[in-house]
């Protein structure tokens, strides 16, 4: 008797004390980790105390090293692509790999990216929060304006309000006035609702869109080498080689050549040798980037597949309803029920309404969909005397629609009946 007391008590009592979850679990790796990623990498690359200095040039005694490094770093260095050969490495004909002598015809790679690495990062950051702003300040909390008051609806058993320590638990009545105050903001404003979940899936797009975005401007940022940085680190299986695959990305030693005026006012060359401390950092920042990227691009991706799925199934397969909201919500739902609500939904509807379910208890939710239910049955849709559709009348009532994609009404499978 104790065990079945306690079983019909455990959906009460899972609270929601978390904040409302307003986006899926793709929007916030872009908001949330990817952020946090790279401000730990701006941090991590302007850190200098750990690795020296940014850049170490050597040269003769006709420039003082100050003025050297000064100018290499502002003017930046290059090496020579014909100088990036194993053979000659491993015969020590070679000093280091793309450093050598140069000749009029060599092609040349000057290395400008270190000068903006911490720039662009902090820059990327922002970028991949603003999708996540502008969503937050569309949505305006509507959700946690709505299930504010709920977290201790499980407790709500007595006839009158209770408070503890500053915390309100609603009495049956206070819930039920709660709950049908919900009932009547989601039938009243329903347009606004196909607002909220038409920005919701306008930034999930833009999300993905962006991380494309960010790709193409790391390859461009580093000289068309970002595409392909992955799969070369991929195929290397030895990495004892002199020459390995990120060496022509991120040289550890480059050339760079200073003139100046002599003593008889000709032109004096200095070739300087510099050592490039911080990117055995950038090498590791984008190697790990580009398998981020390809991940988030995946997740972005089949998020937004999700939603078209989604779209073409909510109107035409009870049990992915049934599914989907037992998923996020734990309780059974009467499919006659189910049929009236999703009937009487457009998806935009549909969608505030899972996301509704996903910061709601289980029984209290419900609660909800069976009031939401009786209301959008009974709902007639106005029409004048032509028989068209008044202006700004709610598409509700499907008997009096037209059937097509959108208004599709959803019919009990037989085998769930």
């Amino acid at each position: 008797m104790l065990v079945a007391s306690l079983n019909s008590l455990s959906p009460r009592l899972r609270f929601q004390f978390s904040k409302p979850k307003i986006e899926n679990v793709a929007f916030r790796l872009h908001y949330q980790l990817t952020v946090t990623i790279l401000l730990a990498l701006v941090i991590l690359v302007c850190a200098r105390e750990y690795f020296g200095d940014h850049i170490k040039c050597l040269s003769d005694q006709g420039v003082p090293d100050h003025v050297i490094q000064t100018y290499c770093f502002f003017m930046a260095t290059f090496t020579i692509v014909r100088h990036y050969n194993e053979s000659l490495l491993q015969g020590e004909f070679l000093p280091h790999p793309g450093v050598g002598p140069i000749l009029a015809t060599d092609e040349t790679i000057h290395h400008t990216y270190y000068q903006w690495v911490p720039f662009v990062l902090f820059i990327q950051s922002i970028c991949f929060y603003l999708p996540h702003y502008i969503w937050k300040t569309k949505e305006g909390g509507r959700i946690k304006a709505l299930v504010d008051g709920l977290q201790y609806a499980g407790l709500a058993l007595h006839d009158d309000d209770i408070t503890v320590n500053g915390t309100t638990v609603p009495s049956k009545k206070t819930l039920e006035n709660k709950l049908d105050s919900i009932r009547k903001d989601i039938i009243l404003r329903l347009k606004i609702s196909r607002t909220w979940s038409t920005w919701l899936v306008s930034m999930e797009v833009a999300n993905l869109l962006h991380v494309m975005f960010q790709v193409w401007v790391i390859n461009k940022f580093l000289n068309g080498a970002f595409m392909s940085l992955g799969p070369r680190v991929l195929e290397t299986k030895d990495w004892s080689h002199i020459v390995d695959p990120l060496e022509l990305v991120f040289p550890k030693v480059t050339k760079c050549i200073f003139h100046k005026y002599g003593p008889s006012g000709s032109i004096q060359q200095h070739d300087a040798l510099c050592v490039m401390a911080l990117n055995i950092i950038h090498e590791k920042i984008y190697t790990v980037l580009w398998f981020w990227l390809l991940f988030l691009f995946i997740v972005s991706l089949l998020a937004v597949i999700w939603r078209v799925i989604s779209f073409f199934l909510y109107r035409r397969s009870l049990r992915f309803n049934e599914m989907m909201f037992r998923h996020v919500s734990n309780a059974k739902f009467n499919p006659y029920n189910v049929i009236r609500v999703v009937n009487g939904c457009e998806f935009a509807d549909w969608l505030f309404l899972y996301y509704l379910a996903k910061n709601m208890q289980g029984f209290v939710f419900q609660a909800l969909f069976v009031r939401l239910a009786e209301e959008l049955e009974k709902r007639e849709l106005p029409y004048d005397d032509q028989g068209t559709e008044e202006k700004g009348a709610e598409p509700i009532l499907v008997g009096k629609v037209d059937i097509d994609d959108e208004t599709m009404p959803l019919k009990r499978d037989k085998k769930s009946s």
